[in-house]
């Protein structure tokens, strides 16, 4: 037996050894059930910003279940009014706010109305209280409903909404969802713990810390002193084969394209505008910009619905003859040999007004570099948001390089748009979309405005705009395109070390 033991022992204390080492290495493996984000700042917790960590506090109506599929919250059932405009909530009665108080219609009805007021997107939206369960919302957008949460009225109805951004209430919070509010340090954190009181049950996840770390969450995520931040999708390759982390990427719906304006001389002409999309190539786009292989690119128009069920077109292909025979039935040839495209004594060349901005820049200069090859020349002027949006507006840009967000569709092409893009069936498209509220019609409309944005680009989409969120690979329960956002998914992880 002493000599098994002795034989043993150098294995057992090399092990031990190995173990502390590891652990010393990822400080990850010491918080247990604890679990540390990176967060910018303390204006993260407000309504409608980008990491939606009001959901670890709040509940929706409803929420994607990991199939796609909508799934209650606050709302046991709902149906929708014949022409899809109301929606009638059925609501849970065992959900209370932290404070014991029951959530009510009145509380729905309180944030439908407060939201309405303070975020564009829901002007138009509002609500009716049939009774103390039963909510009837006027929706305009059906699909809103897994949008946003819900706040107790009997908390906030006195305070001054003029204030509204500067509730304590936000850093304060008294929430109803699967983590209730334990301590705000100012420039520091904010903590919660899992709730008891959750009509789900306790979450497995204990202890949340939302630490404020500015912009440098990846930084702090590679230096062990948090298991979860949001990055871009350029900074998976920098965490991609660093064996702590798994990736989980976000798809969002907004790009970056080029707008051109469809008035200007070199721009009338469709098949120009076409031409120029099929000089690009955006697949070596996607490695240019240090962009994972598997990063799209998407021609069309496409709604939350359809981006997650990824149902779009195929991308226009990346073909420079096309692109040359498309521009010389426009008639653009190079007349005087100087490589340049030309057509009634005029040289194809404009400028791209682009926003300051390392990533955007490096674009622009890609582009620049691929219609150099079919002739055509893109000089580039940088500016700020303030300058891009002001030039926009008063017409004074020949191409504008930005972002686009699909729910824009009637500023950015609709009638009377920036761009002077004029095209009658788009249009009635984009009225017909705006004023439909059955999901599925509204799916079939925005096919069509696809197809005539294909046949008649009033833009380039360069690259689809996505986030990634690095997770500690000791945080299990982030799977599928529908359960990659740790923030509303908290409430269904767990932590195996």
């Amino acid at each position: 037996m002493t000599t098994v033991r002795s034989a043993l022992l150098p294995s057992l204390i090399a092990l031990l050894v190995a173990g502390a080492c590891r652990e010393a290495r990822d400080p990850g493996l010491n918080r247990g059930t604890t679990v540390v984000m990176a967060v910018p700042d303390a204006g993260a917790l407000q309504p409608d910003q980008w990491q939606n960590l009001d959901f670890l506090m709040f509940l929706p109506l409803a929420t994607l279940n990991e199939h796609g599929e909508l799934e209650g919250r606050l709302a046991r059932s709902w149906e929708p009014s014949t022409d899809f405009k109301e929606l009638t909530y059925h609501l849970r009665t065992d959900v209370r706010w932290d404070d014991g108080e029951p959530v009510t219609a009145r509380d729905v009805k309180f944030t439908v109305d407060l939201v309405a007021q303070y975020d564009d997107e829901y002007t138009g939206y509002s609500a009716t209280i049939v009774d103390d369960s039963t909510v009837r919302i006027g929706a305009p957008r059906p699909d809103y409903i897994d949008d946003i949460v819900y706040y107790p009225e009997h908390l906030l109805k006195s305070l001054d909404r003029r204030k509204f951004w500067e509730w304590d209430f936000w850093t304060h919070p008294v929430g109803n969802g699967p983590f209730r509010f334990v301590r705000y340090l100012p420039g520091r954190l904010i903590e919660f713990e899992a709730n008891p009181g959750y009509y789900k049950g306790k979450p497995r996840i204990q202890r949340l810390i939302l630490k404020f770390v500015g912009e440098a969450g990846l930084t702090e995520l590679l230096s062990g002193n948090v298991d979860m931040a949001r990055g871009e999708d350029s900074q998976v390759p920098l965490i991609a084969n660093d064996a702590r982390f798994s990736i989980h990427r976000v798809l969002n719906s907004p790009a970056i394209p080029i707008y051109w304006k469809a008035d200007h001389p070199l721009f009338r002409d469709p098949r120009v505008r076409l031409a120029l999309t099929h000089a690009l190539d955006r697949s070596e786009l996607l490695r240019v910009m240090n962009l994972p292989p598997d990063a799209l690119i998407i021609d069309a128009i496409v709604r939350r619905r359809q981006l997650r069920r990824r149902d779009w077109p195929e991308p226009l292909a990346y073909d420079t003859a096309f692109a040359r025979t498309l521009l010389e039935a426009a008639g653009w040839v190079d007349r005087d040999g100087d490589g340049i495209l030309d057509k009634d004594g005029r040289p194809f060349r404009f400028t791209a007004s682009v926003e300051s901005g390392p990533g955007i820049e490096k674009m622009a200069v890609y582009v620049q570099a691929q219609l150099r090859r079919v002739g055509v020349q893109m000089d580039i002027q940088l500016h700020d948001a303030a300058i891009m949006w002001g030039k926009l507006g008063a017409g004074d840009f020949e191409a504008w390089m930005h972002l686009h967000y699909p729910w824009a569709l009637r500023k950015d092409f609709g009638r009377g748009n920036p761009l002077r893009y004029a095209n009658e069936e788009a249009f009635d498209l984009i009225e017909r979309l705006e004023h439909t509220a059955d999901p599925d019609e509204a799916d079939r409309v925005s096919d069509k405005i696809s197809e005539t944005f294909r046949a008649d680009p009033p833009m380039v989409r360069l690259i689809q705009v996505s986030t990634a969120w690095f997770v500690h690979r000791r945080i299990r329960g982030l799977n599928t395109p529908f359960h990659v956002s740790p923030a509303m998914r908290m409430e269904d992880l767990w932590v195996e070390n």
